[in-house]
């Protein structure tokens, strides 16, 4: 595992040296070298994948150790990944404005010329304006549809405390109707008790 680590670390090392001289790559040739740096970065991250297997059959004692060494060596090979991303994609972009300037310059325009791109350019604005504006109008019913839900929740909060005092209505009305009843019941039975008393005292 130590050969195999020492010589993925010295190719991390290489690569970082020849990034470095990236930006003082001539045109022709900065194409090449970035496909050369991404072979050799795709090459080292296989041999990060044969190191993190040997990682795994250390002694347990060592293997923590072992695994942040090669953690170490992956973080740097991707932050090396990145940066060469970075800077491919820089590239293209600054090939394309010089390429978009060149033709601009080398454009020929008559008095009566009106191919000039500046349609598209409205255009482009247009839509990006009815975007915009749909987006608004998106924007604008869900605040209403928010505010219904709203309005919704607070009838039914207020039916809900009727049907509250309704039912507490009713049950009051039920206990008063059952205090009437049992005072007929009684009065009922005092009137045949009183009845009954006035037919023996006769006799």
């Amino acid at each position: 595992m130590e050969t195999l680590y020492h010589q993925t670390n010295k190719q991390i090392q290489e690569v970082q040296s020849l990034m470095g001289s990236l930006e003082k790559t001539d045109r022709q040739s900065v194409h090449l070298l970035e496909n050369e740096l991404f072979g050799r970065i795709e090459q080292i991250f296989n041999q990060l994948e044969r190191l993190e297997i040997l990682v795994s059959k250390e002694p347990p004692n060592r293997r923590q150790n072992a695994k942040l060494r090669v953690d170490q060596l992956k973080y740097d090979v991707q932050h090396l990944r990145a940066a060469l991303q970075n800077f491919k994609h820089r590239r293209y972009n600054k090939e394309a404005l010089e390429q978009e300037r060149e033709e601009l310059m080398s454009r020929t325009f008559t008095r009566n010329d009106t191919s000039i791109p500046i349609d598209e350019t409205l255009q482009l604005n247009s839509s990006l304006n009815n975007a915009h504006r749909g987006m608004d109008d998106l924007l604008g019913s869900g605040s209403s549809i928010l505010n219904g839900l709203r309005d919704q929740r607070g009838t039914l909060k207020g039916t809900h405390k009727k049907m509250l005092d309704v039912a507490n209505m009713l049950g009051l009305s039920n206990t008063v109707m059952r205090l009437i009843e049992r005072r007929a019941t009684q009065d009922k039975l005092i009137m045949i008790g009183g009845c009954w008393r006035r037919v023996f005292s006769c006799s």
